[in-house]
């Protein structure tokens, strides 16, 4: 089936976080990580067979939605899961409190790569821990004049794990915001430094599909032994196939104690349930969507390249990251002379756009830099980013 993701759908008024969040209908949303595409037609079509059924009980996940991710991940990504090693839960951030609930006691510390995904902090402190920060190098993207991309700094990651209060590491891949989708040789370093200092790596996958040509995502879990014995993976079709509102995930641990301390955690924040039509949509989404997924790709890659054309002829002073995984472009705005959040409020205020002031990130890391969401038809990203070039060049 072909899909038309230059469709616009109308979000207002359908209690869209995205948009209706917004002070008027004029403003482009450019920030929160969801897509304003239909989703693929068989989750479409599995949702309305169980709306067609009336009732909307209690749920209970049948062995066929264990299967289907099983399979999946089998299928695309070649990582063998076991049944056993699965347990459901209502979403990634509400698995990732859980996971930090039950490996860890209140003071310990927690390490993360920043810039990294807000809600990392939150969970991290909910929980009664410290973060500690191994802070990404940035480097120029040789012969891209304008764009950067970031490497892990190894040192800055032993310091961080060597740390006696170090328990977990919690790995973002592919990373938001940076863009990366780490490679095998890295994601294996990383779990040499975290596994001779006892420190257990929790795998955020939920951006694992969105993947631009010539990159592979490689589950972290499925690298070898070492890092299967070592890791959590929590993972969701959610971002990659715009069901995020329908909230359900994954965690996958090989470790039967593990499972059972988190299974503990699970209920002790009462996240222990899935709504009937999340269980449907993950089953086709993994079992008939991978021919929207793929298109998917295709499109925001060609989204991606019409931003960099734009910044190079209309906002040349900016300078992008390299956009390997995610739908999420990290911009660095310092030449402007203004704050991520001074810029931020400019954009909304000014020209109606809406998009992620860089501190949210990381105070220090974040500093400098926005995040765009490319995940919308092109027509209204192009519009998003004329505006914004009014605000970056004082038009």
């Amino acid at each position: 089936m072909k899909y038309n993701f230059d469709e616009k759908v109308n979000r207002w008024g359908s209690g869209c976080y995205k948009w209706d969040s917004m002070p008027s209908e004029d403003v482009i949303p450019m920030w929160v990580a969801d897509m304003d595409f239909r989703v693929a037609q068989p989750i479409i079509d599995a949702i309305n067979r169980r709306v067609e059924h009336g009732v909307f009980g209690y749920t209970r996940v049948p062995e066929k939605y264990y299967d289907s991710v099983i399979n999946w991940f089998s299928r695309r990504h070649n990582w063998k899961i076991e049944r056993e090693w699965m347990m459901y839960t209502t979403g990634v951030v509400p698995a990732l409190s859980a996971i930090v609930k039950a490996m860890t006691k209140p003071g310990d510390r927690v390490v993360v790569q920043t810039p990294v995904y807000n809600c990392f902090f939150s969970s991290i402190r909910n929980n009664g821990c410290e973060v500690s920060e191994a802070p990404l190098r940035r480097i120029p993207v040789e012969g891209n004049k304008g764009v950067f991309t970031f490497e892990m700094d190894f040192d800055a990651l032993e310091r961080a794990c060597s740390d006696d209060k170090a328990k977990l590491f919690i790995l973002c891949n592919p990373h938001n915001p940076a863009g990366r989708v780490w490679k095998r040789e890295e994601l294996e370093r990383l779990n040499d430094i975290c596994q001779r200092n006892g420190v257990r790596v929790v795998a955020d996958e939920i951006h694992c599909e969105l993947v631009m040509s010539g990159y592979e995502y490689i589950p972290f879990a499925s690298i070898s032994s070492k890092c299967l014995n070592n890791s959590i993976t929590c993972c969701s079709p959610s971002k990659s196939f715009n069901t995020a509102g329908l909230q359900t995930s994954n965690i996958i641990c090989n470790d039967e104690a593990t499972r059972q301390l988190i299974d503990r955690a699970i209920n002790d924040n009462e996240i222990c349930d899935v709504n009937p039509f999340g269980v449907e949509a993950v089953m086709a989404a993994y079992n008939e969507s991978q021919d929207w997924l793929d298109q998917l790709n295709d499109y925001i890659e060609g989204n991606y390249k019409a931003l960099l054309q734009f910044v190079s002829e209309e906002m040349p002073q900016l300078s992008v990251s390299l956009l390997e995984g995610t739908y999420l472009v990290w911009v660095d705005i310092t030449s402007t002379g203004k704050t991520s959040d001074q810029l931020t409020d400019e954009l909304l205020n000014k020209e109606k756009v809406m998009v992620n002031s860089g501190t949210m990130y990381g105070d220090k890391t974040g500093e400098g830099y926005i995040r765009l969401n490319l995940a919308c038809p092109r027509s209204q990203m192009m519009e998003g980013l004329k505006r914004i070039s009014k605000v970056i060049n004082n038009k």
